[in-house]
């Protein structure tokens, strides 16, 4: 059995949020500037130059990429093989939070739902716990921004809806998110599972490397499909037009009921902010 202790926890949470809040992955970057050479838009690409200057400027100067700097979503995979010493592991999740958005000055825009008091620290987080075997600790961290999760949607479809019925929706929300998620997007869907599953798995989706080939031959060739789709509605870079609506669309298939068909989208958006680390 391998000992991991909470305060290393703690100490790599904090970094993993300081380090999603102010550079943005390679892969967002280069996505970036395919848009700069590819976009049809003049406005469009003068949108992904600014875009492009953005994340330089934050990284430099270590500011975050974007004023709303989320609510933080926390992946961890845990290996059978770990014992968490000295202290709970959801208790040394959320201390690394308070720690890095206290450090760096992160906005803090976690609040009571009627209320809409503040908690102060921006806990707390959202947690998703997967066992799996071995001896490591897997943490993904996401910090969530607000506009682009309100704009995310689940359905729960009629078998008979097929294909068919899953492209139409997705397209429909994209379409009425409009310019609300801060185009180009990343779309993240999970199809299948149950209420809660595709829920959660389409926001997981959004892990994957931008330009990546999907491991599932079925959904590779199903999201090209959708990207190609939603890249038609015209919406473009901040809605002002063009043909990068979406940097890419994700997508998970799993089997379901025998009368359901959950279908999840959830959104990115261009600022498309995570790390990870094994412990």
């Amino acid at each position: 059995m391998r000992e991991i202790e909470t305060e290393k926890i703690t100490r790599t949470v904090k970094e993993l949020f300081l380090k999603a809040s102010f550079e943005l992955g390679r892969d967002v970057l280069d996505a970036f500037k395919r848009g700069l050479a590819e976009e049809e838009s003049p406005v469009g690409r003068e949108v992904f130059e600014r875009l492009l200057e953005n994340a330089e400027l934050a990284q430099k100067n270590r500011v975050p990429l974007c004023q709303d700097c989320g609510m933080a979503v926390l992946f961890v995979d845990i290996g059978t093989g770990v014992r968490i010493v000295g202290g709970d592991l959801t208790g040394a999740l959320e201390e690394g939070v308070r720690q890095a958005y206290a450090e760096g000055y992160l906005r803090k825009s976690v609040c009571h739902p009627l209320a809409r008091q503040n908690t102060g620290d921006n806990t707390p987080a959202v947690i998703h716990y997967e066992v799996t075997s071995g001896d490591k600790l897997k943490i993904a961290a996401v910090p969530k921004g607000g506009g682009a999760e309100n704009m995310s949607r689940l359905f729960m479809l009629k078998p008979a809806d097929g294909w068919a019925g899953v492209k139409e929706k997705v397209l429909l929300t994209v379409n009425e998110a409009g310019p609300n998620p801060c185009p180009p997007i990343i779309v993240g869907v999970a199809l299948g599972g149950g209420f809660e599953l595709a829920a959660r798995e389409a926001k997981k989706t959004l892990l994957r490397p931008i330009a990546s080939t999907n491991p599932d031959p079925e959904a590779d060739r199903l999201e090209k499909e959708l990207l190609a789709a939603v890249n038609d509605l015209g919406i473009g870079p901040l809605g002002l037009g063009g043909r990068f609506t979406a940097l890419d669309v994700h997508l998970k298939i799993m089997p379901c009921h025998i009368a359901s068909m959950p279908l999840a989208v959830n959104i990115q958006c261009h600022s498309s902010r995570h790390a990870e680390a094994v412990l």
